[in-house]
This record gives structure tokens, sequence and C-alpha cells, in this order.
């Protein structure tokens, strides 16, 4: 064993140290954090967004529209996606998530009319455009509103 090869016990030093305590610790009268400033006094961090007293960006800058906390988002489905599955089929929400046509079903599913239905399917879902339903229909389907 050397002398530099020398350490101590596991656990006899602390991890970091006491601040402010006396000139001959290394880190006294002002502990590291410098002379005087906002930064240097108790309480002294600003938070988040503070500009030192002048107006923050996020108040200096328009505020346009208005946004409807009460909004509804709607998961979308197609008729052509529909046409996957076999004639006379049950469509519903569960069987539109295993079969990965809708990756998350947010506050229901819409049905849109794009393209056309080739098949007689019993689908259910929260919301139907007018022409999704003119098509299901109008292939010999129905449409359920849950």
């Amino acid at each position: 064993m050397k002398l530099h090869e020398l350490k101590p016990v596991e656990g006899a030093r602390k991890d970091g140290f006491r601040l402010g305590r006396g000139q001959g610790s290394g880190n006294g009268k002002t502990a590291g954090k410098g002379n005087k400033g906002q930064k240097a006094r108790s309480g002294g961090l600003r938070k988040l967004g503070f500009e030192g007293g002048q107006t923050p960006l996020a108040r200096r800058l328009p505020k346009r529209g208005f946004k409807n906390i009460n909004r509804k988002e709607y998961a979308v489905v197609n008729l052509t996606q529909l046409n996957n599955f076999d004639n006379e089929a049950e469509v519903n929400p569960t069987v539109l998530k295993e079969m990965g046509l809708v990756k998350d079903a947010k506050d229901g599913i819409k049905v849109l009319g794009e393209g056309e239905l080739e098949k007689k399917l019993t689908v259910k879902a929260h919301k139907f455009s007018k022409s999704a339903l003119a098509r299901i229909e109008k292939a010999g389907g129905v449409a359920e509103v849950l």
C-alpha cells in the first residue's frame, strides 16, 4: 500500500459541504454567491419567464381567438376503411381499435363519408356525417349512434 492509494472508508465522507462557515472553509462570507444582486439575496430566484421587470414576452404578444375547453375531439374513420370488414359484420369502437383503424378513441369515433361502402354493415359510432349515413343506408347497412 502506498500513500497515493489511500482512500477514506465508504460512508466516511459526506457529499457536498456546508456553505458560509468561515473563510477557512473556502466557501465562507458570500457562500459562492458573489457580491450583491438579486441572485445573492434570499428568495432571489426568479420565476420562469421573468424578464427583470420588463413586460414578459407572453404578455407582450397579441392574443387571438378562443379556445373552447369543452371541445370534443373525435377519432375519424372513413367509409373506404370499413370495406376491410366481412359482409353483414358489426363494426363498433372496440373492433375498430383491434383492427388498428383507430389508435386513440379520444372523445368518440366519427364516421366520415369519404369513398364508397361496398358491403352491408351494422356500424356503431358516436357520430356520423350526413354523407356517411346516406352511403351506409344505400349499401343496405345500418348506422347506430352510441
